[in-house]
């Protein structure tokens, strides 16, 4: 049985509300939720708020529909950027960023969209899903996102509440298809309340509409949403292990570069 994942439940002050979002999410089937915290960034140094502590909100989470065992909740950051200077915040970035368990960006510009592929410390990019896509895709970008193991989040329901977002929403998502064909895609809810809610097994059929392979659109909620938190877990814990990690092949590579002469001469001694 495949375990499914909403990487996107806004979190909110509403505490009950939050606590129906869970539930309902937990009887729908999905085995692991996100509670997403977002931050328009407008100053040049804007502090970012410790996660919501867990275990306080749920002291006993809800069983999943079809399974023995509680929903797993995580924490994610979201990070709205509409300037340069918004990027290097993110990459020096706060302690508080690094304790969250998913980490995503919501790029305003075309420039700013580059960046964030090719050199942001993130788990997740968000695609714009409630207006036309303000500038292309292009393809050395995503394919910078995808070789480094970053995902592209396409959030459902609010093209459920409006017809002209559901138009922008489709039709952004097949213009990222054109690109990425279907790699390193996620989809998920950006629900507010439980009514915006969808089963995994619909949203894998509205995957079809986006342009995804049938099995492209099962591992939009499922196992791609899994790599993202596991992309998340590595980005927690890389740090310090990079350099460890860059200084043995760089003897090695001293040692190939040399002559093959030399190289069998020192052998023989």
């Amino acid at each position: 049985m495949a375990l499914f994942v909403d990487l996107n439940i806004v979190n909110t002050t509403d505490r009950k509300r939050l606590q129906s979002l869970i539930e309902t999410a937990a009887h729908l089937g999905y085995s692991t939720v996100a509670l997403n915290h977002v931050v328009e960034l407008q100053g040049k140094r804007q502090e970012i708020a410790k996660p919501t502590s867990v275990s306080e909100l749920f002291p006993s989470p809800p069983i999943v529909q079809g399974r023995s065992k509680p929903i797993k909740i995580v924490t994610r950051l979201t990070v709205i950027v509409s300037d340069a200077s918004h990027c290097n915040d993110l990459r020096t970035t706060s302690p508080h960023t690094r304790l969250y368990d998913i980490v995503a960006v919501l790029p305003k510009t075309e420039k700013l969209f580059h960046v964030a592929c090719m050199t942001l410390d993130v788990d997740l990019i968000c695609i714009n899903v409630v207006e036309k896509q303000p500038y292309h895709f292009r393809r050395p970008s995503v394919n910078g996102a995808i070789e480094r193991g970053i995902y592209f989040e396409l959030a459902y329901s609010p093209s459920i509440k409006d017809s002209t977002v559901r138009r922008y929403t489709i039709s952004n998502a097949l213009s990222l298809m054109q690109i990425c064909k279907g790699k390193n895609i996620i989809m998920s809810s950006a629900a507010e309340r439980s009514l915006e809610l969808r089963g995994p097994y619909d949203i894998a059929n509205l995957g079809l509409l986006f342009g995804l392979s049938e099995g492209d659109a099962k591992a939009a909620v499922s196992t791609n949403c899994r790599a993202a938190l596991l992309h998340g877990e590595t980005r927690k814990t890389a740090f310090g292990v990079i350099y460890t990690v860059r200084k043995t092949p760089a003897v090695e590579e001293k040692d190939e570069e040399r002559p093959l002469s030399k190289r069998a001469k020192t052998k023989s001694d």
